[in-house]
């Protein structure tokens, strides 16, 4: 473990200014103990055996680096590589930390998991861990996304969980959240609120960003095997930010590499068009943590707009805010325009539908591939497409 994994939270939670937990009375006892239990169970080896075995028999683990050969050709200048998290079963990133969460929950004695969801990806693999270990779930999602993402929410269903359509406000993320949140007060005794990015309360922003560790130890691992060397350049989207987290933590302490978080610039830069809360947001208070937050003029968080429901939350997990403020991590984005472009060219150029999350950060290496020729990106393809291509033919076609 490298020497940044060993201070960073501080032990309330805190990532720099970060971060923290500012929870009303009723459920400090609960995150307690939850926050004692992980503590507890990610030093035993009973735990990390059976989350191994889960990891390897069940979720398809180790997934590979994939050289994107002809996207690197029609760049024109740096070599593109991708970690595969969309052969990562149930199709993303996201069930590196469910089935983990799960776990958790089982050994807390808990019977239910609760979550929110955007574009459906996290839902659907809590609903999959809930399955997996015999357990209830209940996810909160925006009736927006619930539109927008049909096929996610059919999976869920399938898979046994009950999905509850959240009609206030904007009817996406924020409000899931909400959502998720009011119905887990009254539940936290038998529940786990199964959080779905590094965000949230003290000792979720840590917790998920260490369940999504391998991530980046594979690649690590992975490309130094295949290359000899460690890449020039990482890069993963960000929204709330668990696969980037996960992709950056195994390069973190390799000051050599470059690490960029590409975030949803939407259609403008004009507030409510796009959802780049480190590119444009402020310090502020969001779901019981502190973080950076786009606000609007009444330092409420603002409306936000991104064609990919993964990304669509006016804040971002603390550690991000925290790796923004220090330098470590540069944050540019992708417009929707771009991502759009890169989902097809992705697609028709590789054999690889990808996620509209996960094509801002296509975008960010085909531009970037031109200006960096004889070097290596590596980034992180964080899900599958599977869940937009309704939605991506049916507003925009086929593409060119």
């Amino acid at each position: 473990m490298g020497s940044y994994f060993k201070n960073t939270p501080d032990r309330e939670g805190f990532f720099g200014e970060y971060g923290g937990a500012m929870l009303p009375p009723p459920l400090v006892p609960h995150f307690k103990e939850i926050e004692a239990a992980y503590d507890r169970l990610s030093k035993s080896s009973e735990f990390l055996n059976d989350l191994k075995y889960i990891r390897k028999h069940f979720q398809g683990r180790p997934t590979p680096i994939s050289y994107l050969r002809n996207l690197s050709k029609l760049g024109g200048g740096a070599q593109i590589y991708a970690k595969r998290e969309d052969l990562n079963h149930t199709g993303a990133h996201k069930l590196n930390h469910c089935m983990a969460e799960a776990l958790l929950a089982k050994h807390m004695g808990k019977t239910k998991l609760i979550a929110e969801t955007g574009a459906g990806q996290h839902g659907v693999a809590l609903a999959t861990a809930a399955a997996y270990f015999d357990m209830e779930c209940e996810i909160h999602m925006g009736e927006v996304d619930i539109k927008k993402e049909h096929p996610n929410v059919v999976r869920m269903k399938l898979l046994g969980a009950t999905v509850v359509t959240v009609t206030e406000g904007a009817a996406t993320l924020k409000e899931a959240v909400d959502s998720a949140f009011g119905s887990y007060m009254g539940q936290a005794d038998k529940a786990l609120f199964g959080i779905g990015s590094v965000v949230g309360p003290h000792p979720f922003p840590k917790m998920v960003r260490d369940f999504q560790r391998i991530v980046g130890t594979e690649a690590r691992e992975q490309f130094l095997e295949m290359n000899g060397e460690l890449p020039d350049m990482v890069a993963a989207c960000v929204g709330g930010g668990s696969n980037a987290m996960g992709l950056f933590s195994g390069f973190i302490d390799d000051e050599d590499v470059l690490l960029h978080g590409v975030e949803p610039f939407g259609s403008s830069t004009k507030l409510g068009d796009h959802a780049a809360t480190i590119s444009y947001g402020e310090d502020g208070d969001i779901h019981a943590f502190r973080t950076l937050v786009l606000k609007d003029e009444d330092g409420n968080p603002a409306p936000v707009n991104t064609i990919a429901s993964g990304l669509d939350y006016p804040g971002v997990g603390p550690e991000h805010a925290h790796l923004h403020k220090i330098g470590r991590v540069n944050y540019t984005g992708a417009t929707d325009k771009e991502a759009l472009d890169a989902f097809y060219q992705l697609s028709s150029k590789e054999g690889i539908i990808p996620a509209l999350e996960s094509a801002h950060v296509v975008a960010f290496a085909m531009r970037e591939a031109k200006d960096n020729p004889g070097k290596s990106i590596l980034i992180n393809l964080s899900g599958r497409g599977d869940k937009d291509i309704d939605f991506v033919t049916e507003k925009y076609g086929f593409g060119e």
